[in-house]
C-alpha cells in the first residue's frame, strides 16, 4: 500500500489536472478502500480558536508544540471556514455537512433546559461510518443538545461512546469551575442559576459538579483507551475530541497552570496541546498513525471581548458572532503521514466539507439529503482546486427575512449585511462592537480578501466594469442558494424547560442545589 501512495503521491507531485489525472487519482482511492485496511479519523475540534493564536498561524507566545508539529508534517489552511459564529449551529454543520439552518440549530446555542437539539433524524459523520464497522467516540463538550432524558447525546446520534460535558463549561455556576491554584477566582459571569456542571459517560452522569483540575487526564485517557482498543481489535476507528478549551473561562489542570507564557488563555491551550499530543502517540505507538486522517480545527473566532483572555484573531477582522472573517474563518491543518504532503493551501474549504471527505475516504454512502459539503479529497491527497467556490456566511440568528448577510465567491466577499456583537466588542474597531447595529448595504460591500483579508478597503464599483460583473454573478449565486434553502424547525425556538436540566439526583429537592454526586 506505501508503494501505491508513493507512486500515486509522484504523479501528484507534477500537480496535473487532466482527465488522467483525477483518473488515477480515483485509482489510489479505489486500491485504498478495496485492497487496504480502511482509514481512521480523528477529529480535533477547538472552542472560540482564533485565526491568530496558534504559533504557526503568526502567534509569538503560544505554547503548543504538538500542533506545531501538525502544522509542520500536515497540510495547513489558510481559507477554511466554520458555518456559524457561534458554538451549537457550527457543531452541528460539521457533523451533518449541512448549514445550521437546514437542521434547525438556531438561532444562538443550546442550553442545559433546552427542550431541543440536533435531530435524530439528522445525520452525523458517525452514523456514516457505522454500517462499515467504524468504532465511533465522541470525548469533550458535545453542546448539541440534552433534552428529555438525554435524547440528544450523542449515543443517538451514532456515538458507541461518549465522555464529556454536554454544553458549553460556563453554563453552570462559576464557583464550580475549579481552577488552579485552587484559591483563585474565575473570572467572568457564568450562570448561577442552573445544575452544576456534569461529566456524563455514555447516558449517566458520573460526576456533579465536574472537577475541571482533573477533566483532560480523564478526557485524554477515555481518548487513548478508544484508540488502543480499536487498534487491538483491528476495527477501524473515528474520534471525535471537542474540546473546551479555549471557551472562557480558561481553567487549566496542573501539567498545563502556569506553564504558558498568555496567562490562563495560554495555559488552556497548552493543555488542549498536551491532550493532542498523547492522542499523537497513541496512534504512533499502535502503529496506526499511517493509517488515520487527522484533522484539527475550532468552532468559530474568538471572544474578543474577554481581551487578552478570549483570544485572538490575527489580521482578521472582528471575532465571535460576527460574519467577518474574524467570526468565521479559522485556523485548520490536515495530517496524514504518506499521503498528504507538508504544505500550505490557499483553497476555499470548510467544516461542511469534513463529512463528505470521510465519507469517501472511508468508502461510506452519502446521506440522501441536501448537503452543503464538497468533498476535500482533491486537496487533500491530490494538493489539487478545492471544489468549493463560494461560502455562505450566516449570522448567529439566521432569518427567513434577511438571509445570508455575505457571500464569499473566490477572492471576493460580499457583505449584504453587517453587524457588530457583543462576544466582539472591546477591540478598536467599532464595526466589531455590540453598538455597531444592524445595516443594510446596496449595493454590498466587496473585498478582495487575498489583497485585503482584513476587510478594511471595500472596493469601488465605479468604472470597473470587471467588478461589477462579479457582483452579478455574486447576486446570481445569492438568489439561487436562497431559493434552495428550506428552514427546517428552529430547535431553539422550542423553548426551554428547568425540569430538563441534567442532575445526578431528579428526584432531590430543593433543586438545582441538590444535583451533586
Amino acid at each position: 500500500m506505501k508503494r501505491v501512495t508513493r507512486r500515486v503521491s509522484s504523479v501528484i507531485s507534477l500537480k496535473l489536472h487532466s482527465r488522467m489525472d483525477r483518473i488515477l487519482l480515483a485509482i489510489f482511492l479505489t486500491a485504498w478502500t478495496c485492497s487496504a485496511s480502511p482509514p481512521n479519523f480523528v477529529l480535533l475540534f477547538a472552542d472560540d480558536l482564533g485565526f491568530g493564536d496558534l504559533g504557526s498561524y503568526g502567534h509569538p507566545s503560544s505554547l503548543t508544540p504538538n500542533l506545531d508539529r501538525l502544522a509542520a508534517g500536515g497540510l495547513r489552511f489558510t481559507d477554511f471556514y466554520c458555518s456559524s459564529p457561534v458554538c451549537s449551529p457550527s457543531r452541528a454543520s460539521l457533523l451533518t455537512g449541512r448549514y445550521q439552518t437546514r437542521s434547525g440549530v438556531y438561532p444562538g446555542v443550546l442550553y442545559p433546559s433546552s427542550i431541543g437539539g440536533l435531530p435524530l433524524n439528522e445525520t452525523t459523520i458517525a452514523e456514516v461510518l457505522k454500517p462499515l464497522g467504524y468504532a465511533t467516540a465522541v470525548v469533550g463538550k458535545w453542546h448539541l443538545g440534552f433534552g428529555s432524558k438525554g435524547m440528544y447525546l450523542p449515543t443517538n446520534q451514532g456515538f458507541d461512546h461518549y465522555l464529556g460535558i454536554p454544553y458549553s463549561h460556563d453554563m453552570g455556576p462559576c464557583q464550580n469551575l475549579t481552577c488552579f491554584p485552587p484559591d483563585i477566582k474565575c473570572l467572568g459571569t457564568c450562570d448561577v442559576d442552573v445544575v452544576t456542571v456534569p461529566l456524563i459517560h455514555n447516558e449517566v452522569i458520573i460526576q456533579q459538579p465536574a472537577n475541571f483540575l482533573d477533566l483532560e487526564r480523564a478526557y485524554s485517557d477515555f481518548a487513548t483507551n478508544f484508540i488502543t482498543t480499536s487498534a487491538t481489535k483491528k476495527q477501524p476507528f473515528f474520534l471525535y475530541y471537542p474540546s473546551h478549551h479555549t471557551h472562557f473561562p480558561q481553567y487549566a489542570g496542573p501539567d498545563a497552570a502556569g506553564k504558558s507564557l498568555r496567562g490562563p488563555f495560554g495555559d488552556a491551550l497548552l493543555e488542549l496541546d498536551n491532550t493532542i499530543g498523547k492522542i499523537m502517540t497513541t496512534l504512533e505507538k499502535t502503529g496506526a498513525i499511517n493509517n488515520t486522517l487527522v484533522l484539527f480545527t475550532s468552532d468559530n473566532g474568538p471572544e474578543l471581548m474577554r481581551m487578552s483572555r478570549g483570544g485572538n484573531a490575527g489580521l482578521l477582522k472582528c471575532g465571535k458572532s460576527t460574519t467577518y472573517e474574524g467570526g468565521m474563518r479559522e485556523p485548520a491543518i490536515a495530517f496524514w503521514p504518506g499521503t498528504i504532503c507538508p504544505g500550505v493551501t490557499h483553497e476555499m474549504a470548510s467544516t461542511l466539507d469534513v463529512l463528505p471527505t470521510i465519507t469517501r475516504l472511508a468508502g461510506a454512502k452519502l446521506p440522501k439529503v441536501m448537503l452543503d459539503g464538497v468533498d476535500m479529497t482533491e486537496i487533500l491527497v491530490h494538493r489539487g482546486k478545492s471544489q468549493r467556490e463560494t461560502m455562505m456566511f450566516y449570522p448567529a440568528n439566521p432569518s427567513e427575512k434577511y438571509g445570508l448577510f455575505a457571500l464569499r465567491f473566490g477572492k471576493y466577499k460580499a457583505h449584504f449585511y453587517t453587524r457588530g456583537a457583543s462576544h466582539s466588542s472591546t477591540t478598536p474597531d467599532q464595526d466589531c462592537s455590540v453598538f455597531a447595529g444592524l445595516k443594510a448595504h446596496d449595493p454590498p460591500l466587496i473585498f478582495d480578501l487575498e489583497a485585503d483579508p482584513s476587510e478594511h478597503y471595500p472596493l469601488s464599483l465605479e468604472g470597473q466594469p470587471e467588478l461589477q460583473a462579479v457582483l452579478e454573478r455574486i447576486k446570481k449565486v445569492k438568489e439561487q442558494f436562497e431559493a434552495s434553502m428550506v428552514f427546517g424547525e428552529s430547535q431553539m425556538s422550542k423553548g426551554t424547560d428547568r425540569g430538563l436540566e441534567p442532575c445526578c439526583n431528579p428526584d432531590c429537592s430543593p433543586k438545582p442545589d441538590c444535583c451533586h454526586c
